[in-house]
């Protein structure tokens, strides 16, 4: 059962992740505060990110998290440079969450939960539980609490965006990032382990 725990939660990102997407995010706000130019603050941000995605290769770790990071942070930094706006910065993951809630949503209600298509595989189950109501059931209830996740995030932080606030809504942003996505997969594993996994 502590195996499968550790599978859910490495599936979406474990610890690493959490250091890997949210170093950059601090470091941007640390030196725009301190410095007061968002160029240099985007710059610091980027440097950093690039710097964990060559430790991870030089480990010989997983850089999936890393680069996604990376590419994420370059992203947003080109949104935020367009307009000269620091908050825009946050503009990608703004949309980013409504995509994915959406499609978190969608999935539930077409009866194809997307936690039972990301987790089957990697419970050796594959859609075998399509097949047996009471995992399949598990799977769309624990995939609520990721669109009750995403659709929070928004909610919270756009009318933070639309003052213009970049402080609080990085610092908020930070809170509701991998911390509430931890919590979320670490959610998911407590309702889905109350049913076995469906072997062949």
């Amino acid at each position: 059962m502590n195996e499968d725990r550790d599978k859910v939660i490495d599936a979406f990102g474990g610890k690493k992740g959490l250091v890997d997407s949210g170093i950059p995010s601090v470091v941007f706000l640390i030196v725009f505060n301190v410095m007061g130019d968002l160029q240099s603050a985007l710059i610091a941000a980027i440097s950093i990110s690039a710097v964990l995605t060559i430790i991870r290769l030089i480990k010989r770790d997983t850089i999936q998290h890393a680069m996604s990071g990376f590419i994420g942070i370059l992203i947003c930094a080109w949104f935020a440079n367009r307009t000269g706006n620091p908050s825009d910065l946050y503009i990608p993951k703004l949309l980013t969450n409504l995509g994915y809630g959406t499609v978190y949503l969608i999935a539930n209600l077409a009866g194809w939960p997307i936690l039972g298509l990301v987790l089957g595989p990697i419970l050796s189950e594959n859609l075998l539980w399509r097949n047996h109501p009471e995992r399949k059931k598990v799977y769309i209830q624990a995939g609520w609490l990721w669109v009750g996740m995403f659709f929070t995030r928004i909610a919270v932080q756009y009318p933070i965006y639309r003052s213009g606030n970049v402080n609080l809504l990085g610092t908020v942003n930070l809170a509701m990032g991998y911390p509430l996505f931890l919590a979320t997969a670490y959610g998911s594993w407590l309702i889905i382990r109350r049913v076995p996994s469906v072997k062949a």
